[in-house]
């Protein structure tokens, strides 16, 4: 079965268009109701999460609406990151979790993340089987099978006390100074309280969300803010957090950037010298940098790459058997602690390397020299495919051609909005440039 309303993240849209629209959301909520109500006993209970989105009060009843009319009892855990709602699905015995957020994405758009019993993300077979379950009609319970809706107050506290459990006890963060970048998201309350806590002094910015600031001008796709607060009050680490919180960026003390990619290497190679790295490799994605490849292999470490997006880091992880993975845009998965990317988690971690080592952020967070990469995005027309035109294919076979050897090409779509996405990787800056234009220039004439 093939998936259309499911991209590579759950649905995902702009508010109040299909497919993020009341009705939708009304209908995803029967859809995935019946799909995980197995019997006919009224004991099924899936928790609800969203971000600060304005538009998360509308998807949120709707779903809600929709799960209890299939006899589901909801559980709303109101605004939580996304690795919370992974967590508390597992820990609260529910039959289903979800996270109503759209991640990086302004406060414009929207999306719907599905979680199963066990707290991982969704299958692409699971998300099928839910499409057609959408596609056909619904059959509801009956009016004494109907389920209840009940508001959950103390999920996030739940969720920061076990934040705190995964720092290494004994070790606390005094006489260190943190930026903390709440994107204007949901960690915007409990990533400042868990750094104070356990006893970072704290600055904290993104913070007073107001339903339509989430990730403007903040957040990890927005780091010049942030960092220039680093500099300015003298502070030992930034952790720019997005609007769920699922993804991290650190910044140094000198207000320098460190992507998912440099997190990774530093977490592989302190894992690896503890013993913890299971098999010796980390996963991640197409779209990381060839350096961090090359920097592994020096250290004797393998790494294992996958399709974009989380979940399928996640897939991957618990196929082979590995505990670390993640993406370059800051999705940071510890399957030792969570189910899903976690980038307070993963600002803990670097925190615990620093305190451990006694050694500055900008010594930990520079692993290997990233080889000179190039990404440009190409928005496309509605139902356009400039990828299967013949002028973009000949364009692609010839940069392939051009980088054989020592370089790399990736072209895909994007699986949350309308663009192709041309990454190449090169040693000669020139080289690079002119291959990226030539495909970008193909793309255009046919977008």
């Amino acid at each position: 079965m093939s998936r259309q309303i499911f991209g590579t993240d759950g649905v995902r849209g702009r508010a109040n268009s299909h497919p993020m629209t009341p009705d939708m959301a009304l209908r995803l909520g029967q859809a995935a109701g019946r799909y995980f109500r197995t019997d006919g006993l009224n004991r099924h209970r899936v928790v609800i999460g969203k971000d600060t989105r304005r538009s998360g009060y509308m998807l949120e009843n709707a779903l809600t609406a929709g799960l209890t009319s299939t006899g589901m009892n909801v559980l709303l855990l109101g605004p939580v990151p996304t690795p919370a709602v992974g967590f508390l699905t597992q820990s609260m015995r529910a039959d289903l979790g979800i996270m109503i957020s759209a991640s990086h994405n302004p406060h414009e758009d929207n999306g719907i993340k599905f979680f199963g019993p066990s707290g991982f993300k969704l299958s692409d077979e699971a998300e099928a089987e839910i499409e057609a379950i959408l596609e056909a009609e619904i059959a509801l319970c009956q009016p004494a099978n109907i389920g209840s809706a009940k508001r959950i107050d103390d999920g996030l506290w739940r969720y920061g006390e076990f934040l705190k459990t995964t720092f290494p006890r004994g070790l606390r963060l005094d006489g260190l100074k943190v930026v903390v970048d709440c994107a204007n998201g949901a960690a915007y309350r409990v990533a400042p309280s868990v750094l104070w806590e356990l006893g970072a002094e704290v600055v904290s910015m993104g913070a007073e969300p107001n339903g339509l600031n989430i990730n403007r001008n903040c957040g990890s796709t927005h780091t010049d803010i942030a960092a220039a607060a680093v500099v300015a009050h003298g502070a030992d680490l930034g952790i720019c957090l997005d609007g769920d919180a699922d993804r991290v960026m650190i910044i140094d003390e000198t207000g320098a950037v460190a992507d998912g990619d440099q997190v990774m290497a530093l977490l592989a190679e302190r894992w690896a010298a503890q013993g913890r790295l299971r098999h010796g490799t980390l996963v991640a994605t197409v779209m990381s940098n060839l350096g961090l490849e090359r920097h592994l292999a020096g250290q004797g470490l393998k790494l294992e790459r996958t399709a974009v997006g989380d979940r399928y880091v996640v897939e991957a992880m618990r196929k082979g058997g590995w505990n670390l993975g993640g993406e370059q845009s800051g999705h940071i998965v510890m399957t030792d602690y969570c189910t899903t990317g976690d980038g307070l988690l993963a600002g803990l971690q670097f925190l615990a390397a620093m305190v451990e080592t006694g050694r500055p952020a900008s010594d930990l967070a520079r692993r290997f020299e990233r080889v000179p990469q190039l990404l440009k995005n190409v928005r496309y027309a509605a139902g356009a495919d400039p990828l299967g035109t013949a002028s973009v294919q000949d364009a692609i076979a010839a940069a392939e051609k051009r980088l054989d050897g020592h370089g790399r090409l990736l072209i895909r779509k994007s699986g949350t909005e309308p663009l192709i996405r041309v990454m190449a990787e090169c040693e000669d800056d020139a080289q690079l440039i002119e291959v990226v234009g030539r495909v970008v220039e193909a793309v255009e004439q046919v977008a």
